[in-house]
């Protein structure tokens, strides 16, 4: 391969015919990095990674070269000119820099912005660590901690049975064909919206039995999917969508020819071409309209937050929930192990537990809470004098214990507080709760003689002490 182009703009097309970037042409441009020393740190991490195959070329230019624009801006304002200086006060101040960014609309930038902004940086220095370790600190200057505790992300991410019934209901009227058809066919395959805007008209072919089967590139492994049986509904989206598409393909590229999601562009950049569907205009803009058209809400009564990522994330625990062995879910999902299954799945589809286990309140280091996690900041300084007196409980902390002069019933009386939103727990009461649900297990074993109603005042317990064990155990391991 050609060594480092020169310059500060690079372009750099994606030869890959596996990658759903295929043919475009990614524009690097490093100038608006200050400081030179590292302007050649990242033009060498990105060129070299890219070279040996490390990271494609759309992660390289969408989650490193974009990201490190945050750190850019504060390196510039601190005065930073070079990594091998940094420390982890740098990086400290760098978080709370974060999180006072706010983006083009104006408004705070996402915790997880937050998090792949930091990574990014992470990123860099650990590879550096390795290739180029005298421009990094000889030093750790990452905690491991900056982004994990109250605001951390569950795992659980299916769609409540109620939301779906609205969204079944709202396609029978959906006018957009490819966003009817589409949604089916998510539903129905748990396919990455990637590989669903890349999916070919011949993906559909008989069984060998009775039947129909599915095939497609999972372009994020880099591999086809075995065939898969899929239900008719399915095949009929898709002879939908190819009969819909049929008279576009004599205009769409040659590349583009065979590809089911084609459609021609009303406005924008491409007025009037033929060309693949986006992945903004399908997972946001639409999916936004369709949710608002149609008035599908939560529970709270707010506006569903749909992403096509969660009809794949429903129809792994749909099947989990059914008694569906673990490593067929691996198969239909194309998971690399068993393990991620396990990892990012839910073992009971229940919209209740999914919305106790949001409630629950686990942290790595109580000297780490922020304060977004009070409602102002005088109970917040309040907590920081107090969280080893006052505020200190048998397996964790409450963040308000007093209320209008009140005390909290449940503290008084030591109750399990695990579901209140003011409730934090920590890896150092982990075998505290082990002991807590090894206890209540033997009482729902020696109890079963009583019968259900025994049982459902164990079992939402056990439940939450599960999902608190195990974040916990992620903490102490660094997951």
């Amino acid at each position: 391969m050609a060594s480092r182009p020169d310059g500060d703009v690079w372009n750099i097309v994606d030869n890959d015919k596996d990658s759903q970037h295929y043919g475009r042409n990614f524009k690097f441009d490093f100038s608006y990095i200050s400081s030179e020393e590292i302007k050649d740190v990242v033009k060498d991490y990105v060129w070299q990674n890219y070279r040996v195959g490390n990271k494609t070329i759309s992660t390289l230019y969408t989650k490193d070269l974009m990201y490190f624009k945050f750190f850019e801006v504060f390196a510039k304002a601190r005065g930073i000119k070079t990594l091998k200086s940094l420390s982890n006060t740098d990086i400290d101040n760098y978080v709370s820099y974060l999180r006072t960014c706010l983006t083009s609309r104006n408004k705070p930038l996402k915790y997880n912005s937050q998090k792949a902004a930091l990574d990014c940086l992470k990123n860099i220095v650990r590879w550096c660590q390795i290739h180029r370790p005298n421009d990094v600190p000889a030093t750790e200057i990452f905690t491991g901690n900056e982004y994990i505790g109250v605001n951390r992300k569950l795992k659980i991410d299916f769609i409540p049975d109620d939301v779906v019934a609205q969204i079944n209901e709202a396609l029978k009227k959906e006018e957009n064909p490819y966003l009817k058809y589409g949604i089916i066919i998510l539903q129905s395959t748990g396919m990455r919206i990637g590989d669903l805007l890349k999916l070919r008209i011949d993906c559909i072919k008989p069984h060998l039995i009775s039947g129909y089967t599915i095939e497609w590139t999972q372009h994020k492994g880099r591999k086809d999917k075995a065939p898969m049986p899929v239900r008719s509904e399915c095949v009929a989206a898709i002879e939908k969508l190819i009969e819909v598409t049929a008279e576009l393909r004599s205009e769409a590229d040659e590349k583009d020819k065979d590809t089911l999601m084609i459609w021609r562009v009303p406005q924008g950049r491409g007025t009037g071409s033929v060309s693949v569907i986006t992945t903004q205009t399908f997972s946001q803009n639409w999916f936004r309209d369709f949710i608002e058209y149609n008035n599908i809400k939560d529970a709270n009564g707010d506006y569903y937050n749909l992403t096509s990522h969660q009809f794949r994330r429903t129809l792994g625990t749909d099947m989990l929930s059914k008694g569906t062995n673990i490593n067929v879910i691996q198969q239909v999902l194309g998971h690399s192990d068993p393990s991620i299954t396990k990892r990012f799945y839910a073992d009971v589809k229940d919209k209740e537990r999914a919305e106790v286990f949001k409630s629950v309140g686990v942290i790595g280091n109580i000297n780490q809470i922020q304060s977004s996690a009070f409602d102002n900041v005088s109970e917040f300084e309040w907590f920081k004098a107090n969280k080893d007196k006052g505020a200190c409980m048998c397996d964790g902390y409450c963040t308000k214990p007093v209320v209008d002069g009140k005390i909290c019933d449940r503290l008084i009386k030591r109750q399990k507080c695990y579901t209140c939103s003011r409730y934090i727990t920590t890896p150092e009461y982990l075998e505290a709760h082990k002991q807590h649900l090894a206890n209540l297990e033997k009482q729902l074993e020696e109890g079963a003689i009583y019968g259900e109603h025994y049982a459902e005042h164990f079992i939402p317990t056990i439940e939450v002490l599960k999902v608190i064990i195990e974040r916990l155990e992620g903490l102490q391991n660094g997951n």
